[in-house]
């Protein structure tokens, strides 16, 4: 971690909500809250499980989550802001930890530390700059999740959202959380079809490491 980027680190979560009070409509399954996710323990620095993200991604939110629910779908967020500490964790992990009861689960395919060298995980995550979210559609009239031929996290080339070896509807459902994405202002990434940043985001440069805590934010 280079001087520069920790200059760049800050502890002051005023520019951040709570994203259900924008978004009550949300469904919140905060994955580093839990132990089910590619270390298998909880992550530091998630001291509740819920969606933080900058005022200005939940406002583009609130219109996001407005277009689906007239379509029949609400959203399902995994993962929000993540402090600089919960992705100093991932580190750690990728370079000490001989850990590797997840793979199965979420790296198959691949070698620990090619999570790493083929982009799945960051060692500077755009979540820790607080407009960044991860999450997919979940419909209404099935009381379930849209199928979209991955599973939130799995590190594969299958998670890409272009990839062509999955079904027609699983293609269409992708596209369809893609598009009502980008025309509120959010940019995809070519490896995770769950993943979105907005644009103009408020932060570029700046990284936070504030726990993700309802009650730190009314501090």
């Amino acid at each position: 971690m280079s001087t520069d980027y920790r200059k760049n680190i800050t502890m002051n979560p005023s520019g951040f909500v709570l994203l259900a009070d924008y978004v009550p409509h949300i469904i919140q399954e905060i994955r580093y809250y839990s132990s089910y996710n590619f270390i298998g323990d909880r992550i530091d620095c998630y001291e509740e499980p819920c969606a933080i993200i900058t005022r200005e991604a939940a406002r583009a939110l609130k219109s996001v989550s407005n277009e689906m629910i007239v379509q029949g779908y609400r959203l399902k967020v995994f993962d929000a802001y993540r402090p600089a500490g919960a992705v100093k964790h991932f580190v750690l992990w990728g370079i000490e930890d001989q850990d590797i009861r997840m793979k199965q689960y979420f790296y198959p395919d691949l070698e620990k530390q090619e999570l790493f060298s083929k982009g799945y995980i960051a060692k500077q995550s755009s979540h820790s700059r607080g407009s960044t979210i991860d999450l997919t559609l979940f419909d209404m009239k099935t009381g379930k999740e849209l199928d979209m031929g991955s599973p939130f996290d799995l590190f594969s080339e299958k998670s890409h959202p272009d990839y062509k070896g999955i079904t027609e509807e699983q293609y269409s459902n992708r596209m369809i959380l893609q598009m009502v994405m980008i025309r509120n202002g959010f940019k995809p990434i070519d490896c995770e079809w769950w993943h979105f940043t907005l644009d103009d985001e408020p932060y570029p440069d700046t990284y936070f490491e504030f726990p993700v805590s309802s009650s730190y934010l009314r501090k």
